[in-house]
């Protein structure tokens, strides 16, 4: 009997139509990844592989001057304070309730940081309760120069709104060019009691070699010498092994309520 679907964990909404719908991030980095990384270091790939990529929702340039902030789609720079996506204001009052015509978000905005803008991607998010969203540059996989991401945690169970980003131009007097079909930044749950500060403060450290108990030089040889002091041994041996856990379903979330047939919330 087939399970009944649980609720996912995020929803993403798509309010541009132009916008491209956000897409499990790739344990390859979109192929970027040397081969050997891609088959022996389950790190990397599991990294690469954490959250979706959000993408800009259209090709355009942004140009710093060193003082103000331009912006072009069309082949025409203009002065950018905030900036609507072409003709998307008109077709979020056609939608939107009469209460909040005249309120669709900004698609880029220059903030009074030299160099500092927002970009919405065209979308909304909502997770789950007690789940956030970290929106973070793109893991392991090279963005184009000339600018740099904030990161940034947002409680999307409690606030409802745009999904952007914010960065900062790093070059002047050269535009910098974000393409439609490039992910601009990725997208990683978190359950908010990873990040409580009881948590974070439920930290130790052992600060000498004195401080390694017998437990500690056991788990030090049975990781890292005893496999290299095997000339027969296979490479890639702790990918295996995180492969064969995941897909025996151990080192799931605990705070996790999908299981093994829960749909994939980005149909």
């Amino acid at each position: 009997m087939r399970p009944e679907p649980t609720a996912p964990i995020v929803t993403f909404y798509r309010l541009i139509e132009q916008a491209r719908l956000p897409q499990r991030a790739d344990r390859s980095a979109a192929g970027t990844l040397p081969t050997r990384a891609t088959r022996y270091c389950d790190a990397v790939t599991s990294a690469s592989a954490f959250g979706w990529w959000v993408f800009p929702p259209m090709e355009f340039s942004l140009l710093w001057d060193g003082e103000d902030v331009f912006w072009s789609f069309d082949e025409r720079w203009l002065p950018l304070s905030a900036a609507q996506f072409p003709h998307q204001s008109a077709r979020f009052d056609e939608a939107a309730p009469a209460s909040l015509k005249g309120c669709s978000p900004p698609f880029l905005t220059a903030l009074p940081e030299p160099g500092a803008v927002q970009i919405w991607t065209g979308m909304f998010a909502r997770t789950a309760p007690e789940w956030s969203l970290l929106i973070r540059p793109l893991a392991n996989l090279p963005a184009s120069g000339g600018f740099a991401l904030y990161e940034g945690i947002v409680e999307t169970d409690r606030w409802f709104g745009p999904l952007f980003t914010n960065l900062r131009l790093t070059r002047t007097a050269s535009p910098v060019r974000f393409r439609a079909d490039f992910p601009l930044a990725q997208v990683q749950p978190l359950p908010r009691a990873v990040y409580a500060e009881e948590t974070l403060g439920a930290s130790a450290a052992v600060a000498d070699l004195e401080g390694f108990a017998a437990q500690d030089w056991d788990d030090y040889y049975r990781s890292v010498v005893q496999p290299n002091d095997d000339p027969q041994r296979s490479p890639g041996l702790y990918a295996v092994a995180a492969r064969r856990r995941r897909k025996a379903g151990q080192g799931r979330c605990p705070w996790n309520p999908l299981g093994p047939s829960a749909p994939d919330p980005i149909t």
